[in-house]
């Protein structure tokens, strides 16, 4: 039996990826600290990976430790030897070596500023002065080198964030501006879930390249997956293993006009790929108890728009989900962040013509085609793809399906 040790594991893609890379039993083995000693005593498991909080706390359980898991002070995998004992390693190496690599951001010769100071930061550092960094500068909250001074390391090359800042359910949050980052060439984020955080979609908004640590959670598992096995395993199971996770994790948004098809079609799709399905506006009438002709006529369209960036931030950080929208949800430019953290953004694009009105407040106020004429930049700019939304809803689902 393998598993992942840690006091509070919630979800973890673990036991799935471990599936991808050998066949053997993988679970999930919470903790408490107290019983930390007792369980690695008992010896109830084959080996194991180790997350917070007890990264460190094995170490005085191991009577070995690898070159690396020495040199970083931590330990993430723990295989049993031969004579009972527990020898500790740190894939967590080889999986940011492996994320820096993939990426193509070069950090040789390089000022890299890594946010955070907790373990997670010293497989990282090591990485990166293996690689060649010309300074390597740690920020945390309270050492010589803050977030209050930061602004002393505005010529870095490229940042680092190793903090949970940003991770699922806190969504959004951003460790660090890039505001005053003039030189900056790269972005690298440890954080998974969401797939893009708002630090990655910041830079990305200033066409830096950024990239999560999906791949590094992938590398490092199958480095692990080695240790248990003594079984090498191809490189390329890591690109296949990452894409299907990626797919896995990712959430279908569907936008376009009012009258669209996104319900319709968003129930088909959920129905077809086996994924729970949402409606933004459905939601917003259950929680207020409201249809939204009578949300717009109490609380005016500025009303209507807050309550739904709320909905929308409660649905959008959520995995896996198949998601339909309200016509006007791009009109909020803080809804672009939202809808593209975690998904994988479709526009339907359907003839104004044929497009309905009726208990569509906007839709009757005016020439639909002027609204269209407004919102299709919107549209444009915050989609992935955009599908012909004109035929039947099975013909319109399968379009979607293509892209996907």
């Amino acid at each position: 039996m393998y598993g992942l040790l840690g006091e509070k594991l919630g979800h973890s893609f673990s036991p799935e990826i471990h599936a991808c890379f050998g066949d053997y039993e993988y679970g999930l083995f919470e903790v408490q600290p107290q019983d930390l000693g007792t369980f690695l005593q008992n010896r109830a498991f084959e080996g194991l990976n180790v997350t917070i909080p007890y990264k460190k706390a094995v170490l005085p359980y191991l009577s070995e430790l690898s070159d690396n898991a020495r040199r970083i002070g931590s330990v993430n995998t723990i295989t049993v030897l031969e004579n009972g004992g527990l020898r500790g390693d740190n894939t967590d190496y080889d999986g940011f070596l492996d994320l820096v690599r993939h990426s193509g951001i070069a950090v040789g010769n390089k000022k890299v500023l890594v946010l955070g100071s907790g373990g997670a930061s010293l497989p990282v550092i090591r990485v990166l002065e293996d690689l060649g960094a010309r300074e390597i500068v740690n920020i945390s909250r309270s050492g010589k080198d803050n977030y209050q001074n930061i602004d002393r390391h505005f010529d870095a090359d490229v940042i680092v964030n190793t903090t949970p800042v940003g991770m699922f359910p806190h969504n959004l949050e951003t460790p660090v501006s890039l505001d005053g980052f003039e030189r900056l060439s790269g972005v690298l984020d440890i954080v998974y879930n969401p797939q893009k955080t708002k630090l990655i979609l910041d830079a990305e908004a200033r066409g830096i390249p950024a990239f999560s640590g999906l791949r590094m959670l992938v590398a490092q598992a199958k480095r692990a997956s080695e240790l248990f096995t003594g079984q090498s395993l191809s490189d390329e199971l890591i690109d296949t293993v990452s894409q299907k996770l990626q797919k896995q994790m990712r959430s279908i948004v569907l936008i376009g006009m009012p009258g669209s098809g996104k319900s319709s079609v968003g129930e088909a799709l959920a129905a077809e790929l086996g994924r729970p399905f949402a409606d933004a506006d459905a939601e917003i009438v259950r929680r207020t108890g409201k249809s939204i002709p009578e949300i717009f006529n109490e609380s005016g369209e500025a009303g209507f728009r807050a309550l739904e960036t709320q909905v929308l931030r409660d649905l959008c950080k959520q995995s896996g989900y198949v998601i339909a929208t309200g016509g006007g949800a791009v009109t909020v430019p803080e809804n672009y962040a939202i809808l593209r953290q975690n998904s994988f953004v479709v526009f339907l694009n359907r003839d104004v013509g044929v497009l309905p009105t009726e208990g569509r407040p906007l839709s009757q106020r005016g020439a639909l085609s002027d609204m269209f004429a407004q919102r299709l930049p919107l549209y444009r700019r915050f989609c992935d793809a955009e599908i012909d939304g004109n035929g039947d809803i099975p013909t319109v689902t399968r379009r979607v399906m293509e892209v996907l």
